[in-house]
């Protein structure tokens, strides 16, 4: 019988995925059909609904803490976290607008000031943003009522419609999307960076061949893939040092 391995992922990784499944396929013969879902919240495609809800998946690909939430609640398997890679929250303006400048924690704040619309993801960057940076920087409540929180969809496609003026997501959430300029990264001392991890889910049918999966997704042959989609694998530097040393 064939192997057809059930991947659930975010999108922080899902489109670094649509590389990778296709290439994993061609080299083992085993299919791999993807499935989108955000790595939080109670909407109905999101990985921990879903999960909740009975549907049936081998390898899990999220924002790591949301990972760890699974584990401890029974729906992935206890010490199967490997970490993938890390990512960074960037900003998007449509293709082709004026690019503000977000290279100072001062310049980003004053470009959601100026900002007539200010878009953010449903998932981990934008909880960071709304719950964390906002209200820290001074500026949530004045920026509320602009600042719009984009469920089910990626904010760049909001962004390159014209529907929002900036909009923040994962960097390789925002690459995934034609019509939009990337304009840059968050400065670092207000930068989130997320790991994205994998994990085995407790309704995984066949496990060897899910590890062996996670195994290629780790491998330095997909480097050049996974920096092209404005991530860092988490394994390149510890790969670096080993070849080194």
């Amino acid at each position: 019988m064939s192997v057809v391995l059930r991947v659930m992922s975010s999108g922080g990784f899902y489109s670094a995925l649509e590389e990778l499944a296709p290439l994993y396929q061609q080299k083992t013969g085993k299919e791999v059909i993807l499935i989108s879902g955000s790595s939080m919240g109670s909407s109905p495609t999101s990985i921990p609904t879903r999960l909740k809800q009975g549907e049936q998946a081998d390898v899990l690909c999220m924002a790591g803490p949301e990972l760890d939430k699974l584990i401890d609640a029974g729906f992935a398997v206890p010490g199967s976290r490997v970490d993938l890679v890390l990512s960074k929250i960037g900003m998007a303006v449509r293709a082709g607008d004026p690019k503000p400048d977000i290279s100072t924690t001062e310049a980003v704040i004053r470009t959601l000031r100026e900002a007539k619309t200010i878009g953010y993801s449903a998932s981990a960057s934008g909880t960071y943003l709304s719950q964390d940076l906002f209200p820290r920087l001074g500026i949530w409540d004045e920026i509320k009522d602009k600042a719009k929180e984009v469920v089910k969809d990626r904010v760049a496609s909001w962004v390159a419609r014209g529907d929002l003026e900036i909009g923040f997501q994962q960097v390789t959430e925002l690459l995934a999307i034609p019509g939009i300029d990337l304009v840059g990264t968050l400065p670092d001392d207000i930068q989130k960076v997320t790991t994205f991890s994998s994990g085995i889910a407790v309704s995984c049918k066949q496990v060897n061949e899910a590890k062996q999966f996670v195994q290629f997704l780790t491998s330095p042959e997909v480097y050049p893939i996974i920096f092209n989609q404005g991530l860092e694998p988490a394994s390149f530097n510890k790969f670096v040092y080993s070849t080194v040393a």
